[in-house]
């Protein structure tokens, strides 16, 4: 993705250069012009494509990567607006003058204020009134037998595939998971040579099932093993561009954050499986719910993602100056699936039963018959940052630090030895409503 920032003020160039620079990440390229209403930059990549990029003379300043996810700010009145599921970041607040400002990530933000605000997925906002104009919500359930959803299914997702084969070199991080390869599954036919990507501890399960994949579909594969030193050494650095210090989702990001960095001395572009389980009932708790309960569950949990495991997979790719295409949630895919009946979803204790039939002859049957395990377990993490924590952290240090000034409560010493870091990075925040939590997010 690119990255955009910005005031509703004109005559603020020098500052406006000065949030882009913490956003250069994004971008190196960058261009910043007056409008009739307000100060605009973004910062991009050169070999970025002219569609997910936009300065232009409508006065929209306009970050996107691919069909559907945006986030734009400009015109006149001036206006913020997000795309449907909050794929792309976007943040605002006010200077102390009151003039609305906007950036990509909340580092850009901080150059200007600290009054801290996200703007929430499908919502628009023109400094005085947020208007909501879409909602996620449950759809018809089609009445076709499972062999023609499938076959649907898989269509969708190869088509959306193929939408983002023009965007230069693209591969895929590839866990050897069901999501993950899917689409390195449909992916590799397009690209030539297509390259996949893996990172886990010795003997983590997904660098096996990932070799597995890559030897399946012929890709170019790069796997990286790490110990422990290498996560603690990159930890400061992925809480920086993170932004967060919610125990679940740091951990998670630790070896995605080194995935993203490994693919991008090769692609400019990657797949990730972001979405399916939320679509497909990928999640263990999901079987033990009323399954009359669980269209509205699917529908909750893809609402959160937003401000948890999109602004991971956004932030891991964007530190590398790389854009991470989240095909599970392309708006034809996202309708499809939700008119999916949840029965073929979750059918006799298999999750994302449709999902696996759609690519049946696709992948290894042991990829696909793969049960679900949580992101760090499979990269082979476990409690490996928790038992750190356990050891370097006190529990008097514990019990003093663990209430924060805005009313939370840290749940673990893991998620203590994370916010430390975090206040390093950004300093102490009264008001923390603009960053996600996990729900249920206590990790032990």
């Amino acid at each position: 993705m690119s990255g955009i920032a910005g005031i509703a003020q004109l005559g603020k160039q020098t500052d406006v250069k000065r949030m882009l620079d913490k956003l250069a990440h994004r971008g190196r390229i960058m261009e910043i012009v007056e409008t009739d209403t307000a100060t605009l930059g973004i910062t991009w990549r050169p070999d970025q494509p002219a569609a997910s990029k936009q300065l232009n003379c409508s006065q929209i300043a306009s970050d996107g990567a691919g069909d559907g996810h945006f986030a734009l700010a400009g015109g006149n009145p001036f206006m913020l607006k997000r795309d449907p599921l909050g794929v792309a970041p976007l943040y605002y607040g006010w200077t102390q003058d009151r003039s609305l400002c906007f950036a990509s990530e909340v580092k850009g933000l901080l150059e200007v204020t600290r009054d801290i605000h996200e703007l929430l997925p499908g919502h628009s906002f023109e400094g005085r009134q947020m208007e909501a104009y879409f909602h996620l919500q449950k759809l018809p359930h089609l009445e076709e037998p499972p062999e023609m959803l499938a076959n649907e299914l898989r269509q969708r997702l190869d088509i959306a595939v193929e939408k983002r084969a023009g965007a230069g070199d693209v591969g895929a991080w590839l866990s050897g998971g069901l999501d993950s390869s899917v689409l390195a599954a449909l992916a590799h036919r397009y690209f030539h040579p297509f390259h996949t990507f893996t990172v886990g501890l010795p003997y983590a399960p997904d660098v096996a099932y990932a070799q597995s994949v890559a030897e399946f579909i012929r890709s170019e594969h790069h796997a990286l093993v790490v110990k422990i030193e290498d996560l603690l050494a990159v930890l400061p650095e992925v809480i920086y561009h993170l932004e967060s210090f919610d125990a679940w989702l740091v951990r998670s990001s630790i070896t995605n954050y080194l995935v993203a960095r490994l693919a991008a001395d090769h692609v400019s572009a990657v797949f990730s499986g972001e979405g399916g389980d939320e679509l497909f009932a990928g999640y263990e708790y999901l079987k033990s719910l009323d399954p009359a309960k669980l269209p509205d569950e699917l529908i909750d949990i893809t609402s959160r993602l937003h401000n948890t495991a999109l602004q991971r997979v956004d932030r891991c790719a964007s530190a590398h100056g790389t854009v991470a295409h989240v095909v599970f949630l392309d708006p034809d895919v996202l309708d499809y699936a939700l008119c999916i009946p949840p029965e073929f979803k979750l059918r006799a204790g298999v999750e994302k039963w449709i999902l696996r039939q759609a690519i049946v002859g696709s992948l290894p049957d042991a990829v696909i018959n793969r049960p679900k395990a949580k992101f760090w377990e499979g990269a082979g993490m476990e409690n490996l940052l928790a038992q750190y924590a356990e050891e370097h952290i006190s529990d008097a240090d514990f019990a003093q630090e663990r209430y924060l000034s805005n009313g939370w409560k840290l749940n673990t010493k893991e998620e203590l030895l994370y916010y430390r870091i975090f206040c390093e990075h950004f300093g102490v925040f009264d008001d923390l409503n603009w960053m996600g939590r996990i729900r249920g997010s206590t990790v032990n």
